[in-house]
């Protein structure tokens, strides 16, 4: 049975892990108004963590488990023991996150190969009892939901594991439309997400290769969905989610490309936030993934990452962005980036 569609699309902000950490949640947040986000996995294997793992993925957790924005923060967690993982969401939940999240969607080998993520999209048995166990633990305290992919070789079983995790308690899911085979490789089957939709009656949201405003029309026509949850896209364009919300209202931004002035001191306001918390020696890396993903929409991110990213000094990349500045954006940005 297809659930009823709200008046009001909805836009999701997904969990992206290595990338979307706080720091990018915080500045993505401030310009995207999106009705809930969703952290990096939090690893369960076979003991319960201590409230500072939780906390450490999910600061917001000391802020009414909210971005500064105000975006509800739910925390996803990754595991295949149903115990552990339900001990794990009774602790989580006794810290008020805005929901919990179930990670059967990544398809990173290293996490696969040690039973996490969408391996387990081979076993709807076992994604039953975790849900049935995580529901047990959660006790209807916060929301519960679950994030999949289509399957681990095809979607021939992408309805089977869907209703198992329905049936096992989940109250909604994220379904992302590629296999774990495909990984990150276009296109997405967003089709099959709207089967999946009308074989469960809980709420389906639809995931994958949305990068444009075309790219989500097209998505919502295809899978029938009226959510939907961003990942890169919202990274690549961080005024997709804005650009979406006009759409809706009836009104329309301007082009992309044109608004490198907005995107400049989300980027600087970025990289100041990892300074602050991340070792030297790896706060490059985080800026460099992301001006990575820019360069999709914006050529001052093409030329940006071409000097970025042979730099691994914390001080060359200060210079370079100053300099950048300086040559690139008004006095007043400029300014603020030295």
């Amino acid at each position: 049975m297809s659930p009823t569609k709200p008046a009001i699309p909805r836009l999701l902000l997904a969990p992206m892990e290595g990338m979307l950490d706080a720091r990018l949640r915080d500045v993505v947040t401030r310009v995207g108004r999106y009705d809930w986000c969703v952290t990096e996995f939090v690893r369960v294997t076979d003991m319960t963590l201590p409230n500072r793992c939780f906390r450490r993925v999910a600061p917001e957790l000391r802020h009414a488990a909210r971005t500064p924005a105000g975006t509800p923060v739910r925390v996803q967690l990754l595991g295949s023991d149903p115990f552990h993982l339900a001990n794990n969401a009774a602790r989580l939940v006794a810290l008020e996150p805005a929901g919990v999240d179930l990670n059967f969607g990544c398809p990173a080998p290293t996490v696969n190969r040690h039973r996490g993520g969408a391996v387990l999209l081979d076993e709807p048995e076992l994604l039953y009892s975790i849900a049935r166990a995580v529901k047990t633990a959660v006790q209807g305290r916060v929301p519960f939901t679950a994030k999949m992919r289509l399957g681990v070789r095809d979607p021939s079983r992408a309805v089977e594991c869907a209703q198992a995790l329905a049936a096992g308690g989940a109250e909604g899911l994220v379904v992302h439309a590629r296999t774990r085979d495909e990984a990150y490789r276009p296109p997405a089957h967003w089709p099959w997400v709207g089967r999946i939709g009308e074989a469960v009656d809980i709420p389906v949201v639809a995931n994958g290769e949305i990068w444009t405003l075309d790219d989500y029309l097209r998505c919502r026509a295809e899978s029938g969905r009226d959510t939907v949850m961003l990942g890169r896209g919202a990274l690549a364009d961080p005024f997709l989610a804005a650009r979406i919300r006009a759409h809706e209202a009836g009104e329309e931004l301007g082009p992309v490309a044109q608004e490198w002035s907005r995107v400049w001191p989300l980027l600087i306001a970025y990289w100041a936030m990892v300074q602050e918390d991340v070792l030297p020696r790896h706060a490059p890396g985080r800026l460099k993934q992301w001006v990575n993903l820019l360069r999709r929409h914006y050529p001052q991110a093409e030329a940006l990452f071409q000097r970025l990213k042979v730099l691994r000094e914390v001080a060359q990349i200060d210079e370079l962005l100053r300099d950048f500045a300086a040559a690139t954006q008004p006095s007043g940005l400029a300014c603020r980036a030295a």
